[in-house]
């Protein structure tokens, strides 16, 4: 029992992080309709960016988690400036650079750090006395995972920013004639992406470790979770994180451990064969 309440728990803490990612994935498609294949890199890029401050500038580790929501999302801005804003209208290009670019990020910090994992400091050292001992910066992590995501909730739907976001996503040529820059919705929806992405990286930084390559997996997951929930979807990728998450904790747990990402490629294929709209998409046209 202790055993199983254990699993759930660890499922739920990690659930929110995989969340983190999956919305700034989703929100990407949503407004711009490309699929943003550098978005596990904004991963590797806010871990290391709090390694760098942390373990060689040696400031606070959260100095170093601002500096990993404020990192990624400038970098994802000059993405979109320098190349995806030439190339918006064509989904295929934006694939292809964004992977071309996703390579390059790991490839440097090969160069920079190196192959061996390194550990970024806790938020928060000690252990809750939950299903047998949570480590506390598991919990913290979970925590500001969430607010993070009300946040995100709140901007999206009641301010004014949010609102044309949400305007430039139902109808970009709509959202123009009423007067909104939907150029600069689209750069701060990559900028959004970006920092939820950064956030997500020193939570999983400093949990596990942090590597080259450490972005690949929560990008997979990532395609599960925006395809299950919905494409386009803020609620459903927030509901699919959570299936997904238990999925992989479950497997990874009572299966088999190598069977890591497996679960999520099963549901991404079952989905788009019976349900290709998703839990909370709009049903696609023929």
């Amino acid at each position: 029992m202790a055993g199983i309440l254990n699993t759930v728990v660890n499922a739920v803490l990690i659930s929110a992080l995989y969340a983190l990612v999956a919305i700034g994935f989703t929100l990407i498609f949503g407004v711009g309709g490309v699929l943003n294949l550098s978005h596990g890199a904004n991963i590797t890029v806010g871990a290391f960016t709090a390694y760098f401050v942390t373990r060689v500038i040696e400031l606070n580790v959260w100095v170093g988690m601002v500096a990993a929501l404020v990192v990624p999302a400038l970098f994802a801005a000059a993405l979109y400036l320098v190349m995806i804003r030439r190339v918006k209208d064509n989904p295929i290009t934006v694939m292809i650079l964004t992977l071309v670019v996703a390579i390059v990020v790991e490839e440097v910090v090969k160069i920079l750090v190196g192959t061996q994992p390194q550990a970024i400091p806790s938020l928060f050292a000690g252990h809750l006395a939950i299903a047998g001992g949570v480590q506390s910066n598991r919990v913290l992590a979970f925590a500001l995972s969430w607010v993070v995501i009300g946040v995100l909730f709140a901007t999206v739907n009641y301010s004014r920013t949010g609102k044309a976001i949400l305007a430039t996503s139902m109808s970009t040529r709509g959202a123009a004639l009423v007067g909104i820059e939907t150029d600069r919705m689209y750069l701060y929806t990559w900028m959004i992406a970006g920092a939820l992405a950064g956030l997500a990286g020193v939570f999983l930084g400093s949990i596990q470790t942090a590597d080259w390559a450490m972005g690949r997996e929560p990008l997979v997951l990532s395609f599960s979770i925006v395809v299950l929930g919905g494409i386009g979807s803020i609620r459903g990728s927030l509901v699919g994180a959570y299936i997904i998450g238990f999925l992989e904790v479950f497997t990874v747990s009572y299966v088999d451990s190598s069977l890591s990402g497996l679960a999520s490629l099963v549901v991404l294929v079952v989905i788009l064969l019976v349900k290709p709209e998703g839990l909370f998409g709009r049903e696609l046209e023929e």
